[in-house]
């Protein structure tokens, strides 16, 4: 389905909405009457602009985000399989079972046993980035203004969302101290086609805002964060994440919480050189 160009912002800002409603219930029943009402579309036009929107089904969208989130409980935290498969939506552990061994071929107890199986890319770790142990911090919750991206991460226009951002901020007269550049990042590249990864560009405001078009509004979750501190191109932030996830993590004595991680990006790329570029990297745990 092709979208008008004069309407993409108005479908933009319902489609964010029954995803980030998604993201955020996956341990729920995700009833699709519901999802349209929320849309404020009919059921008909809904999936027709959901689909066009997410380039599959909303059923097979629901489907690959709750066995993805599935991988990475298994590969990222030693809960039981039986509590994975509630926390994602599955009613009993016999479902996740057979949706994952329809997905991936192999069973979540076979993957977690063998955790070399190929459904998550190669780790690639690098000894000279010399990352230091993290801070474990309480956070409180944030409120923020974002867009929407979808695509490989070294593809994205970071700094025409963010333009789009920093006008939004200015025609509504909301400058203040504290803004903050943050992007939440919802899957994980190791286990996501490129494609199909999200993320959300922000900018974290102190004062309130409204939605409008493709700038949503929402909250960034609060609660305890270990907060690595990286200084270098953003190019080797893939090998940085390798390395806390195969390195840090599993000597830590933390379990993830099931919430999407985020970079904080503390100086600006256009003025400062590759190797001086300063990003915290925020980890949810429980």
């Amino acid at each position: 389905m092709e979208i008008k160009s004069s309407t993409r912002e108005e479908y933009l800002k319902r489609v964010n909405v029954v995803v980030d409603y998604i993201n955020n219930h996956l341990d729920e029943e995700l009833d699709l009457q519901k999802l349209a009402e929320m849309s404020n579309l009919s059921t008909y036009h809904f999936h027709r602009i959901m689909k066009a929107f997410l380039g599959e089904t909303l059923g097979a969208y629901i489907i690959r985000v709750r066995l993805e989130t599935a991988v990475r409980l298994l590969r990222y935290t030693d809960l039981p399989v039986e509590q994975i498969a509630y926390s994602v939506g599955y009613e009993m552990p016999s479902s996740l079972s057979k949706s994952f061994k329809q997905f991936y071929d192999i069973t979540p107890l076979e993957y977690r046993n063998n955790k070399n199986f190929v459904i998550m890319k190669p780790v690639q770790l690098n000894p000279d980035l010399n990352l230091k142990s993290p801070k474990v911090i309480d956070i409180e919750t944030k409120k923020a203004i974002y867009i929407r991206l979808t695509g490989a991460y070294s593809e994205l226009d970071f700094c025409g969302a963010w333009g789009k951002l920093w006008a939004y901020v200015k025609e509504n007269k909301l400058f203040s101290a504290g803004i903050e550049h943050i992007s939440i990042y919802h899957d994980d590249p190791k286990v996501t086609n490129s494609e199909k990864l999200r993320t959300d560009v922000c900018l974290v405001l102190p004062k309130p805002a409204e939605p409008k078009g493709e700038i949503g509004v929402k909250e960034i979750a609060g609660g305890k964060y270990a907060v690595f501190s990286y200084q270098g191109p953003y190019t080797n932030l893939g090998i940085v994440y390798d390395t806390i996830f195969a390195k840090w993590l599993p000597d830590s004595g933390y379990e993830l919480r099931n919430a999407p991680l985020y970079e904080k990006y503390i100086n600006d790329p256009s003025r400062t050189e590759e190797a001086k570029l300063k990003t915290e990297i925020y980890i949810p745990l429980q």
